[in-house]
C-alpha cells in the first residue's frame, strides 16, 4: 500500500437561519454522503483565502470566515489516502442557492441547507460534524477516522 503525505483541506461550516450548508461529497452523489463545502489547499494561498474560493466554486456562495472549530482527520487504509480537514465557522455574505449554478471542477453537483432534524435521516461526515456546527466551545479535535467509498 502506498503512503501519500497527508493532504490539507480548509471546510466551511456556515449556519443561516438555524439551518446548516452542506453539500455531496462525490461527483454525482453516488454515496448520498454529504459534507461541509470546502477542499484542498494551494501553496501561497492562505487557509480562509483557499477556503473562500472554495466555497465559491462549490455553491456560488460568499462568505465571511470566522474561527476554526474542528480539525478532523480522514484516511482510506487501503489505498494510503490521509487528509486533514480543518473546519471554520463561517457567514453568508452574498448570494443564494442558484439552481442554475455548477461546480467548475464538476464535483459537486447538489448543496442544500439542513435543520438539525434532516441531519438524523441524513449521511454525512465527520460524525463531529454537528457538534462543531452548533456548539459554542473551544476548537475540537476528531481523530483518524476511516473514509468512506
Amino acid at each position: 500500500m502506498a503512503r501519500f503525505r497527508p493532504r490539507i483541506a480548509a471546510r466551511a461550516l456556515i449556519l443561516h437561519q438555524d439551518r446548516l450548508l452542506l453539500v455531496n461529497a462525490y461527483p454525482g452523489a453516488r454515496l448520498g454522503l454529504w459534507c461541509a463545502p470546502g477542499g484542498g489547499c494551494e501553496a501561497g494561498q492562505s487557509l480562509p483565502e483557499n477556503l473562500a474560493r472554495e466555497v465559491r466554486e462549490e455553491t456560488g456562495l460568499t462568505i465571511s470566515i470566522g474561527p476554526p472549530v474542528l480539525v478532523n482527520e480522514f484516511h482510506d487504509p487501503e489505498t494510503g489516502f490521509h487528509q486533514i480537514d480543518l473546519f471554520f465557522r463561517c457567514t453568508l455574505v452574498s448570494g443564494d442557492l442558484d439552481p442554475r449554478w455548477t461546480d467548475p471542477e464538476g464535483v459537486v453537483t447538489d448543496r442544500r441547507f439542513f435543520s438539525r432534524s434532516d441531519l438524523a435521516t441524513v449521511r454525512f461526515k465527520p460524525d463531529s460534524l454537528l457538534k462543531a456546527a452548533w456548539g459554542t466551545g473551544a476548537a475540537l479535535y476528531d481523530p483518524l477516522e476511516v473514509i468512506l467509498k
